[in-house]
C-alpha cells in the first residue's frame, strides 16, 4: 500500500516515522512483559477504551473519482483523563467490501479502536499535535489527492480517520480513536446503472383547527403558529423546498399542508390560545406563506407529483383498529376525492393519486385491503417489511405484483434509513451519506442486471436530515452508477419474476409500530362527530360552510403525524366535536314558563331562535301534549309545522290547542329534522286551563234576573200600600166597617218574602255542567323573546 511504497524512499518523514514507532515499541517492553502477568481480559479491555473522539466533519468529495483530491476535516477531542502527547493524526483505507451486510458491520463499530484496519496512506498526509490535554478539541484538516490512496478496483473501501499517541499509562504509540466511514470507488461510469427513485416528502403535523370566522370569507384558525416557523427562511419546509428544487425526486406531499399554507396566504388567519380566545395571525407570516407557496410552484413544475389522501390519514390505524367502525373506511375515500382538487388548485399541476404509503412502509394482508380500498392500486412498502426470502444473491427491483392488480412498490430499507436519527451535527451527518453512497455503489455492483430501486425516506425530515439527504442525492445524481427515475416508472417497471411478492402475515407486523396506532375510541369518536355533523347539515341552507372545514377536520383526525403524540390526537378530536356542538345550539328554542288558557280554545306560541350567519330550514317543529285527554294540539295528541329562520333571527310558531277539562297539562316542544332526527334539546313547559262552563253562567244569569224580578215587585207592593194608606187617613173614612175579607191591597194581607220569591233558588248545583268558554288568547305575558299577536 501507499505507506510501504512511501517507506522505502529518501523521505526523511517516513524514517522519522519508523524510528518513532521502533522507540515507542522498545519503551513499552517492560510495560508489556507486566501485562503478560495480568488476566487474559485485561489486555483487550486496553486495546478498547477509546479516550479520544474522533468526528469526521467533512469529506470532499463524497465519491471521488480519477484525479480528485480527497479533503478530510473534522475535530478530535481528548475525552480521557491524561494528556495525549506525540499526538498525530492519519489516515487508513482498508480492502474493499464485499457486501452490503459487510457495510453494516463497519457502521456498528465505527468508533472503536480496536476494529480499526488497513493501512496508513502515510504521514506525509498527516496532522500532528505536541499535547492533546483532556477536554481539549483541535481541529484537523487533511488533503490527499486520490492516486495517492492505491485504491483498486472499483467498489466500496473502508475509510479510517484515527489518532495515535501517548499516554502516561501507555507510553507507546498506538491508537486512541477513530472513526470508521466509507469510500465509493467508481472511477468511469457503470457499465449497467441502477434507476433510482428517491421520494421528496413534504409533509408536516396537523395545524388548522374546525373553526372558521362568521364573516364572507370564513377566516380559519390555526392550532399554534408553528407553520409559520416551517416556512421562515431557514425553517425546515422552507429548506425542503430550497433543497428540492435541484433535485432529480419524486415530490410525495399531504394537500393538508398545501390548504394549510394557502389558507394563510389568501387571507388573514387567527391562532388559536389557550384560553380558548384567538389572536390575527401577523401580515409578515401571510407573506411567508405566499413566498413558499410561489417557490413550491417553481420547485415541482416539470416534476412528478404524488399527493396522499388528505391529512395523510393512517392506514395501519384504520385497518387495525377503524374498520370495525362503520362508516371509517369513507372517510379514507373522502380525503383521497379531495386530493387531487387541491394540488391543483394551489400548485397548478395534476398529481397522481395511485399510491398509498402506510407508515415506515410496513404492511400486511388487512393494510393493503384498506389501502387499495379508495382507490390507489400500488402501495409503497419496504424491504424490511416485505422481505426478500427467495435466495436471490441480489437486491431485486422495487415492483413486486401481489395480486388483484395491485403493485408492492418495496423501498430499500437501508436507504431509506439512512438519514434518520440526529444529524446536527456535522460528523453524523457526513457519516449518513457516506454510507448511503456506499450501499447504492454495492448494490449496483451486485449484477449487471439493471434493476429499479426506490428510496422511501422518513414521512417528516428534520431540517438537518433534509441537508443530508440533499448531500447525498447531489453526489448520487452526479455520480457514475446510478441514474434518476420517477415514482410511477418504477412501479411500472419489469418486475424480477424471482423476487418475493407473498404479503407477510398481521401476527408479523412490528409491535412498535402498533402501539402508536390510533385507538379504537379514536374512530368511534370520529363517526360520533360525523353522526352530528350529518344531522346538522341537513337544516343548513349553504351546507359547505359547515361542512367542508369540519370534513377536513375529521380527516386529520386520522393523520399520520399523531403517532406519538396520542394525548393531543385527543384534544384535537375533542375540540372538533366540541365546536360542532356549539354550532349545532346556537339554533334551538327559546325555554317557556307556564302558559295559561281561560278558554276552551287558544293559541300556544313556541319561539325558535338562529343564530347562525346562514338561514337554516327542512325543520319540524312538533308540540306534543302529554295529556292528550285534556288538552290538544291541532285537534291530536300533538302537532308539526316545518319551520324556516333567518340567520341571526328569531321565528315564532303558533299552535292551535283545545282544552276538555280544566288542571295543568305538560307540554313537550322538540325540533326534528325532515328526515325524522331529533333535532337539539326538548323544551317543556306547563299549560294551565281555567275555564268557566257555559251551564254555570246561565245558572248564574238566571239567578240574577229573579233578584231583579222579585225587587220589582217589592217596589210595586209597597208603592200601592202608601197610596192606600193615604186614602184611608182622608175625609168619609170614619165609621167605615171592617176590611172585607180577601182583598188583596187589605193592609191585613201579607206579602211573600223575597227570600222565597226566586223560584229555583233551593235546587242543588250541578258539578258536571260543563265550564263556559273564555277570550281565545290568555292575558298573561309570553316567555322571553316571544312575540303574540293578539
Amino acid at each position: 500500500m501507499a505507506e510501504a511504497a512511501d517507506f522505502q524512499g529518501t523521505s526523511a518523514s517516513p524514517a522519522r516515522r519508523w524510528l518513532r514507532r521502533a522507540g515507542a515499541l522498545l519503551a513499552a517492553t517492560p510495560v508489556l512483559a507486566g501485562l503478560l502477568q495480568l488476566p487474559a481480559a485485561a489486555p483487550a479491555q486496553a486495546a478498547s477504551s477509546g479516550t479520544v473522539s474522533v468526528s469526521l466533519d467533512s469529506l470532499s468529495p463524497s465519491a471521488p473519482t480519477d484525479g480528485d483530491t480527497l479533503t478530510v476535516s473534522g475535530t478530535v477531542t481528548n475525552t480521557g483523563r491524561r494528556a495525549v502527547t506525540d499526538a498525530h493524526v492519519g489516515l487508513r483505507v482498508g480492502s474493499p467490501l464485499t457486501s452490503r451486510s459487510a457495510i453494516d458491520s463497519v457502521a456498528q463499530h465505527s468508533d472503536e479502536p480496536q476494529a480499526v484496519s488497513g493501512s496508513d496512506v502515510g504521514d506525509k498526509y498527516e496532522e500532528n499535535f505536541d499535547k492533546l490535554a483532556p477536554g481539549v478539541a483541535e481541529h484537523f484538516s487533511i488533503s490527499v489527492p486520490m492516486d495517492k490512496l492505491d485504491l483498486g478496483e472499483q467498489g466500496v473501501y473502508e475509510f479510517a480517520v484515527a489518532l495515535s499517541g501517548q499516554t502516561s499509562a501507555q507510553q507507546w504509540d498506538h491508537v486512541l480513536g477513530v472513526q470508521r466511514t466509507f469510500l465509493p470507488w467508481q472511477p468511469s461510469d457503470a457499465d449497467t446503472k441502477t434507476r433510482t427513485t428517491y421520494l421528496w416528502p413534504l409533509l408536516s403535523t396537523v395545524h388548522m383547527t374546525a373553526k372558521t370566522g362568521a364573516g364572507e370569507l370564513q377566516t380559519p384558525e390555526f392550532r399554534d403558529d408553528d407553520l409559520a416557523k416551517e416556512l421562515a427562511p431557514g425553517g425546515r419546509l422552507a429548506q425542503m423546498v430550497d433543497l428540492g428544487k435541484d433535485l432529480d425526486v419524486t415530490w410525495v406531499i399531504d394537500p393538508d399542508l398545501l390548504a394549510s399554507v394557502d389558507a394563510m396566504a389568501v387571507g388573514n388567519y387567527r391562532i388559536q390560545g389557550p384560553d380558548g380566545t384567538s389572536t390575527p395571525g401577523s401580515r409578515e407570516h401571510q407573506a411567508l406563506a405566499k413566498q413558499w407557496l410561489a417557490g413550491l410552484q417553481k420547485a415541482v413544475a416539470g416534476k412528478e407529483v404524488v399527493a396522499l389522501p388528505f391529512a395523510d390519514p393512517d392506514l395501519a390505524s384504520l385497518a387495525h383498529r377503524g374498520t370495525s367502525v362503520t362508516g371509517s373506511l369513507s372517510h379514507l375515500k373522502d380525503a383521497t376525492d379531495v386530493a387531487t382538487t387541491t394540488v391543483k388548485t394551489v400548485l397548478h399541476v395534476t398529481p397522481s393519486t395511485d399510491f398509498a404509503w402506510p407508515v415506515n412502509g410496513a404492511v400486511d394482508p388487512s393494510i393493503m385491503k384498506v389501502a387499495t380500498s379508495a382507490g390507489a392500486d400500488r402501495v409503497i412498502a419496504r424491504s424490511d417489511s416485505l422481505q426478500d426470502t427467495s435466495g436471490l444473491p441480489y437486491t431485486p427491483s422495487a415492483a413486486r405484483p401481489v395480486g388483484g392488480g395491485t403493485t408492492a412498490v418495496v423501498a430499500d430499507a437501508r436507504l431509506s434509513t439512512a438519514f434518520e436519527g440526529d444529524l446536527t451535527k456535522a460528523g453524523s451527518a457526513t457519516l449518513a451519506v457516506q454510507r448511503f453512497l456506499a450501499q447504492s455503489l454495492e448494490l449496483n455492483t451486485q449484477t449487471d442486471k439493471q434493476r429499479s430501486i426506490v428510496v422511501a425516506p422518513q414521512r417528516i425530515p428534520t431540517a438537518s436530515q433534509a441537508q443530508a439527504m440533499a448531500a447525498a442525492l447531489k453526489a448520487l445524481q452526479g455520480g457514475t452508477w446510478a441514474e434518476p427515475q420517477d415514482l410511477t416508472a418504477a412501479a411500472e417497471d419489469k418486475p424480477d419474476p424471482g423476487a418475493t411478492t407473498r404479503i407477510p402475515s398481521t401476527s408479523v407486523y412490528p409491535s412498535s409500530l402498533r402501539r402508536q396506532e390510533l385507538p379504537r375510541a379514536a374512530f368511534e369518536q370520529i363517526a360520533r362527530t360525523q353522526d352530528k355533523l350529518d344531522n346538522f347539515r341537513v337544516i343548513l341552507t349553504d351546507q359547505s360552510r359547515v361542512v367542508t372545514p369540519f370534513g377536513r377536520a375529521i380527516n386529520r383526525e386520522m393523520s399520520t403525524s399523531w403517532r406519538g403524540r396520542g394525548g393531543e390526537a385527543d384534544s384535537y378530536r375533542g375540540g372538533v366535536e366540541a365546536w360542532l356542538d356549539e354550532l349545532a345550539r346556537q339554533v334551538d328554542l327559546i325555554d317557556k314558563s307556564e302558559t295559561k288558557l281561560s278558554g276552551r280554545s287558544a293559541t300556544i306560541p313556541v319561539t325558535v331562535q338562529n343564530n347562525l350567519v346562514q338561514p337554516v330550514g327542512h325543520l319540524v317543529l312538533r308540540l306534543t301534549s302529554t295529556q292528550p285527554t285534556r288538552l290538544k294540539i291541532g285537534g291530536n295528541a300533538y302537532y308539526e309545522q316545518p319551520v324556516e329562520v333567518s340567520g341571526g333571527h328569531s321565528q315564532s310558531v303558533k299552535f292551535t290547542t283545545s282544552a276538555n277539562a280544566n288542571g295543568r297539562v305538560t307540554v313537550l316542544a322538540q325540533l326534528y329534522t325532515q328526515d325524522g332526527q331529533k333535532y337539539g334539546e326538548p323544551v317543556t313547559f306547563d299549560v294551565k286551563v281555567t275555564e268557566v262552563t257555559p251551564t254555570v253562567m246561565l245558572v248564574i244569569g238566571g239567578g240574577v234576573l229573579l233578584l231583579v224580578l222579585a225587587g220589582f215587585r217589592m217596589y210595586t207592593q209597597r208603592k200601592r200600600a202608601a197610596a192606600r194608606q193615604s186614602g184611608d187617613d182622608g175625609p168619609g173614612t170614619a165609621g167605615q166597617g171592617p176590611e172585607e175579607p180577601g182583598n188583596p191591597e187589605a193592609p191585613g194581607d201579607r206579602l211573600p218574602e223575597e227570600s222565597d220569591s226566586a223560584p229555583g233558588a233551593d235546587e242543588p248545583e250541578q258539578p258536571s255542567d260543563p265550564a263556559p268558554d273564555t277570550a281565545p288568547e290568555s292575558a298573561d305575558p309570553s316567555g322571553t323573546g316571544e312575540r303574540v299577536d293578539r
